[in-house]
């Protein structure tokens, strides 16, 4: 791989795959998060609860995967990056942490005790651990796209000069609203898909609800980030110079988040993929027809929101507000070539092992959960 793409290719590369891991973790984990928002709406007994509860029970933890994928991505790939985002969203992680593991206990303890309040207790356990980090996952997409207050000093020791209660602006909130809009909408399309009755009708109104709120967001959000003020590279040492954010020179564009658009009208495909996704989402559920298709459409407008977004950025993975010189670039950020060659092969062979085995899975759970297979093992399905 290392013989067959230079330095430049390989970290254009390495960012496309980034965006497609992210691509991953919306789509794959959105649904399980989108399902526990949805869990007090959609069930009104116990045993409805139950069976949008044993819709995500036996893949959870599979589609979480791709978190961890994704932070390791980021991790081996873009160093800088990892470094920059977990410790100055350090207390932003914890609380995505928190919720997170507010899911597994949730799933182990709903079943221990039969008793009404104690399901209830959980049942709000795993809609916070649904609605958490959905939010917090928006939120965090919306102070990269605004620029994060960090800088490196001339040793590149990092310095982050933004707080924790800073991170919840006005505009990284309406982008919390867009990505929680966006997991229910996924969710009540996958319990449309693998429910029956008064349970999938249900989901059917919520998707309905959600894919319109999310249209109406995403386009107020695109209408503020429009104002936004964009990031532009003045000078730098060429896209195979070494990793070091300190060789370069960055200018304020006022207005200039968007400048990518007019720059390059391809890219204009991404907004529309999700403005069309969601669209043609919000129709099905409201003619309660093709289930499968809307959870497709859910899907792809997921992918085109979170696209948006990397080409608005693009070469930024992560600007700074606070000294824009010390931003991190796809040109400048990356770890060594040698290191993203050997990924790159790594991911060539086993990421189509993980897409079958995906699909492999999905294929054997097909079809919908219902009260009798609930009711067919008291404790294997919560």
């Amino acid at each position: 791989m290392s013989a067959i793409l230079d330095y430049a290719s390989l970290r254009l590369l390495w960012w496309a795959l980034l965006g497609v891991l992210l691509i991953g973790i919306a789509v794959m984990d959105g649904f399980d998060l989108g399902v526990a928002i949805l869990l007090p709406f959609a069930g009104r007994t116990d045993m409805e609860r139950r069976i949008a509860i044993a819709t995500v029970g036996p893949v959870w933890e599979g589609n979480q995967v791709w978190l961890i994928l994704g932070a390791g991505a980021i991790f081996a790939a873009w160093p800088p990056l990892y470094a920059v985002a977990f410790s100055g969203f350090y207390f932003a992680m914890l609380l995505l942490l928190c919720a997170l593991i507010l899911r597994p206990v949730g799933f182990k303890f709903r079943d221990k005790v039969a008793a009404p309040a104690w399901r209830a207790i959980w049942d709000g356990a795993l809609f916070l651990g649904g609605l958490v980090p959905a939010l917090v996952y928006g939120v965090a997409f919306g102070n990269v796209l605004r620029g994060v207050p960090f800088r490196f000093d001339e040793t590149l020791r990092l310095s982050y000069e933004g707080s924790f209660w800073a991170l919840f602006n006005p505009f990284a909130l309406l982008c919390g609203l867009v990505s929680v809009a966006m997991a229910t909408m996924h969710g009540a399309a996958y319990l449309a898909c693998k429910t029956e009755g008064d349970i999938r009708d249900r989901a059917r109104r919520a998707g309905a609800a959600a894919a319109g709120a999310l249209l109406a967001l995403f386009l107020a959000g695109g209408l503020w980030a429009s104002r936004l003020d964009g990031y532009a590279i003045v000078s730098f040492a060429g896209r195979d110079g070494p990793s070091n954010p300190l060789l370069k020179q960055v200018a304020i564009v006022p207005s200039g988040l968007m400048a990518n658009y007019s720059a390059h009208p391809w890219t204009v495909a991404a907004p529309l993929l999700g403005i069309g996704g969601a669209l043609a989402a919000l129709l099905l559920a409201r003619a309660g027809r093709h289930p499968a298709i809307a959870f497709v459409a859910s899907g792809l407008s997921i992918a085109g929101t979170i696209a948006t977004a990397g080409c608005a950025l693009f070469p930024f993975l992560l600007p700074s507000s606070s000294a824009p010189g010390s931003g991190l670039t796809v040109w400048d950020a990356s770890s060594s070539r040698l290191t993203l060659a050997i990924m790159a092969g790594a991911t060539a062979v086993l990421l189509p092992v993980v897409l079958v085995y995906t699909a492999w899975v999905y294929r054997v759970l097909r079809g919908p959960v219902t009260a009798a297979d609930v009711s067919a093992d008291e404790h294997a399905t919560y």
